[in-house]
């Protein structure tokens, strides 16, 4: 290319630096088309140089020549501080002015690399431009006046777009690329634009109707696509910008990590309001400009507020209001300050301190407010009615248990798994001989030991008792009493309850005097039953003894009365008295017998079916017989259906003997005896009535006692063992009577008799 061509080429250039890079790509265009007519006006290039305001320099082996534009290297000579408008000068200003400017221009001329930059002098700048054609080098200088100063030349701001890590491009208005910058030409993986036009590549087919509609409109148009580059599928935000001369600037920025992070956002948010949603206290949001923003579920019920009117978003303000003709804030005597107050909590930067509001209808609110993120009011009301309700109960009940622990006599302590103190009753104070004072200052378990050890001195036995508070395993904590000596040679009982909160009860007692007791009551019993035994062995004793010489008696009596014609009346008398006599004494001491057996639990019962009518009329006969002569009727009353009952026969028909001599013996004549038997659910009732004196008042309550006869009237042994024998069926009797109108005893026997495993206790 000849001197003339290059300056042509470079004054072309900077005429687009003028129109914009949009004209700047059009004037290129047309560069060849007019080279050919502008080297027949070689003449007038100097003119075009001072048209285009710049001097082009020639560097030819290392000689500078002024090509064109001699007033416009004046200018700049003038403003570098330099004498004439020398081309040799110029340059050596230049290379003066900036280290860099110099190695820039040193590798322009020896090795032919491009530089563009804006050398800086006394009165202002000059543009510098450098290219080189072959073996020449040149240089293109323009003064920067104030209109273009800190404008790019075409070159540089191609290279500040190239240097853009994102892709941009000018486009045709039909949407097709017509310049690109690097990043572009990277993502469609071409190597230059006349490539990527042959393969028809696109950095995203979305961007086109942008581009045409920002073409087509004249306005600037966005958009956020994702598009798959290199490094991924990316979220780029596109802007179409209208050229002046034609054409679309297209700027492309990555806001894939912002995007990400309001997707976050929104996530967060959702799950936000969704935890909000669920949760029992009512929460409320209100925005920077105190409206509403969001509430859940809990708040609406609360307030008992409309969802429709609080979808429409009502400001705090309102929301007091209404709160307040319903009657649900606290009632305050200065309502306008107390509005004013809850409506400052949005100018806090800080949470407030919460408060506790207290309602009309009885309930507790814990009021909490905390300032939003996104700028507003979050405000958090806790409905405490039922916790304070709760709270109040419970400390009732531990002062009620403190009392109760107080009125103990027990010693009683209770430690918590970690081994403190957690609470004691007076007695534990007093058994101990310590005072309230020393056992709070005690931290934990080994300090309440040491106040205790001066009592009882055994150490291991309070490391047995320590793991039992600590140990955490369930067998170790299993509840455990015992007894052990203290200093004081005193007995003292303790045990451990293992609680359910993890903490562990114990208790001392002093029981020295009750173990005292027990050792006396023990020696007693021995001796009770060492009495016991000899009774019986002297009540057997003596009846056998007793027996032996009775028999006799009683049979030569017999024998004097069957042999004694020729005893005189009076002697017959008496062989009967002594007859009647040993006869009694002889019952007296069966009876004792009997009832000594049954008190040493020797007695038994020969269980069979027991037939209750035919018991009673055999019973009525013998008794009919033994009473002719005295005046006194024996009858039999009943209707025969009395039925079968479970019981020993001979002792049934022991009872009935002993009720009617009973009453023959209390009946004066004219009398009557009666006896009857009826039938009740589950028991048979044997009844003996006569129509003698009766039984005094103060005489009934004793009736079945054993040997009250005699002064009062009662028959010794007799109903002692009626009694007796009724209670080993499983039955009872009653007695009815009153002074005068005769007595009536009945026996009431279960119909399926008492086996001998489940008899009373007789006493």
């Amino acid at each position: 290319m000849s001197p003339h061509e290059l300056f042509l080429a470079v004054s072309m250039g900077l005429a687009g630096a003028t129109v914009g890079v949009g004209a700047a790509i059009a004037l290129w265009r047309g560069t060849t088309a007019r080279l050919d007519a502008e080297r027949r006006r070689a003449g007038a290039l100097d003119t075009a140089a001072e048209a285009f305001d710049c001097a082009l320099i020639l560097i030819d082996e290392g000689r500078p020549n002024l090509i064109g534009g001699r007033d416009a290297l004046a200018a700049c000579a003038e403003i570098l501080g330099v004498a004439g408008a020398d081309p040799q000068a110029v340059i050596g200003a230049l290379a003066a002015s900036d280290a860099d400017h110099a190695r820039r221009l040193d590798a322009l001329f020896t090795q032919g690399e491009a530089c563009v930059f804006e050398a800086h002098g006394a009165r202002g700048g000059v543009s510098v431009e450098g290219r080189s054609a072959g073996a020449l080098a040149w240089l293109r200088l323009g003064p920067a006046t104030r209109e273009r100063a800190g404008l790019p030349t075409i070159a540089r701001l191609a290279a500040f777009i190239d240097a853009a890590d994102d892709p941009a491009w000018i486009a045709d208005d039909d949407g097709s690329p017509a310049w690109v910058n690097r990043a572009w030409l990277e993502e469609a993986a071409a190597k230059s634009l006349e490539d990527a036009l042959a393969q028809a590549a696109r950095l995203d087919l979305g961007a086109d109707p942008l581009v045409r509609e920002a073409a087509a409109r004249l306005e600037r148009r966005e958009g956020l696509r994702w598009v798959s580059l290199s490094r991924g599928r990316r979220a780029l935000r596109i802007q179409a910008q209208p050229l002046e001369g034609g054409g679309v600037s297209v700027w492309t920025r990555d806001v894939t990590t912002m995007e990400a992070a309001a997707e976050t956002l929104r996530r967060h948010t959702a799950a936000h309001d969704l935890l909000l949603s669920q949760i029992g206290d009512a929460v409320a949001v209100f925005g920077a400009d105190r409206r509403l923003t969001f509430h859940n579920p809990a708040y609406a019920a609360l307030w008992e507020l409309e969802p429709a009117w609080l979808a429409d978003g009502p400001s705090h303000g309102e929301v007091m209001d209404r709160l307040r003709q319903r009657r649900l804030l606290p009632e305050v005597i200065d309502y306008a300050r107390f509005k004013s107050e809850e409506l400052a909590r949005h100018e806090r930067l800080r949470p407030s301190a919460e408060v506790t509001w207290r309602l009309p209808s009885g309930r507790t609110l814990r009021v909490l407010s905390l300032p939003h993120p996104g700028g507003g009011l979050t405000m958090v009301f806790s409905d405490r009615t039922s916790e304070l309700q709760l709270k109040s109960q419970f400390n009732h009940l531990i002062q009620v248990q403190r009392a109760t622990l107080d009125k103990l006599t027990d010693a009683v302590a209770v430690f918590g798994a970690d081994a403190r103190l957690k609470l004691h009753n007076e007695a534990f104070e007093r058994f101990w001989g310590v005072t309230s004072e020393r056992l709070a200052r005690a931290a934990d378990f080994d300090a309440v030991v040491e106040l205790c050890v001066p009592r009882l001195h055994d150490r291991q036995f309070w490391r047995d008792l320590k793991g039992r508070v600590t140990d955490p395993d369930p067998r170790a904590r299993a509840p455990a009493v015992g007894e052990i000596t203290t200093a004081e040679r005193r007995i003292v009982a303790f045990q451990s309850r293992p609680l359910p909160d993890g903490a562990t009860l114990v208790s001392f007692a002093d029981v020295t005097d009750t173990r005292r007791l027990e050792g006396a009551l023990r020696d007693r019993e021995m001796a009770l039953a060492a009495a016991e035994r000899l009774k019986r062995e002297f009540v057997g004793s003596v009846s056998y003894e007793l027996r032996t010489p009775l028999t006799t008696i009683v049979g030569y009596a017999e024998l004097l009365e069957r042999s004694g014609k020729g005893l005189a009346e009076r002697e017959r008398g008496y062989v009967a008295a002594v007859r009647a006599a040993a006869t009694q004494l002889a019952r007296s001491i069966d009876n004792v017998l009997t009832m000594a057996e049954i008190d040493a639990g020797e007695f038994t019962l020969e269980i069979e079916d027991v037939d209750i009518d035919a018991l009673l009329d055999a019973a009525g006969e013998r008794w009919a017989a033994a009473a002719q002569g005295t005046g006194v009727t024996v009858t039999v009353a009943g209707d025969g259906d009395a039925g079968l009952i479970r019981g020993d026969p001979r002792r049934l028909a022991e009872v009935l003997d002993r009720l009617t001599e009973n009453a023959l013996r209390h009946t004066p004549a004219p009398g009557t005896v009666t006896l009857s038997a009826t039938r009740a659910p589950g028991e048979a009732r044997l009844q003996v009535a006569d129509t003698g004196r009766g039984i005094p008042f103060h005489v009934q309550a004793h009736i079945f006692d054993r040997f009250s006869g005699g002064d009062r009237g009662g028959p010794g042994l007799g109903l002692a063992l009626v009694k007796a024998l009724v209670e080993l069926h499983g039955g009872w009797v009653a007695l009815e009577s009153e002074p005068g109108a005769g007595a009536a005893f009945t026996c009431h026997l279960p119909e399926a008799g008492l086996t001998p495993e489940a008899r009373p206790e007789l006493f």
